[in-house]
């Protein structure tokens, strides 16, 4: 079964960061998700039960979410739910996954803060040499650092304002 769920909850378990021997980035964590919901009679907020995911990110959000993403964090979590069967011959058990498409901090709980990440492309020997002879490296290896709230520092080869 494959469908789109969101899912808020909290990172159970410190994030695994890895990359494959192809390159690929891949995070992962459990996620615990308990539904709450106030008890008038007893005037407090009850815990329900605690449904406990496997969430996987590939890719740029793997890599951001390495960072960003910490054990005892309230997430919000959306993606493709995975529900499989599996028999190892001893044991028998059904696991649940999120591929995560989008994931961030749940702000019911906390505030948090952004910085953007932009992706520099790899520049060629070819393309870093114009047509007419002359280096093009230092103009396509700038980049924007978006992390501060003032007028943007361009940093890279050749550091320019």
């Amino acid at each position: 079964m494959s469908e789109h769920i969101a899912v808020t909850g909290l990172v159970a378990t410190t994030p695994r960061h890895l990359v494959t021997q192809d390159g690929l980035p891949i995070t992962s964590f459990r996620l615990a998700s308990s539904q709450r919901r106030f008890d008038r009679s007893q005037n407090k907020w009850i815990e329900g039960e605690t449904n406990w995911y496997t969430v996987s990110a590939f890719r740029q959000l793997a890599i951001n979410e390495s960072t960003s993403v910490s054990k005892g964090d309230r997430v919000i979590v959306i993606g493709k739910l995975h529900v499989r069967d599996w028999d190892n011959g001893e044991r028998a058990g059904t696991s649940v996954e999120v591929e995560a498409e989008a994931v961030g901090h749940d702000l019911n709980w906390g505030t948090s803060s952004f910085t953007r990440t932009i992706l520099v492309r790899e520049v060629t020997d070819e393309e870093s040499t114009g047509s007419n002879g002359n280096s093009n490296a230092d103009a396509d290896a700038l980049a924007v650092d978006t992390s501060t709230a003032a007028e943007p520092e361009l940093v890279g080869a050749g550091k320019r304002k």
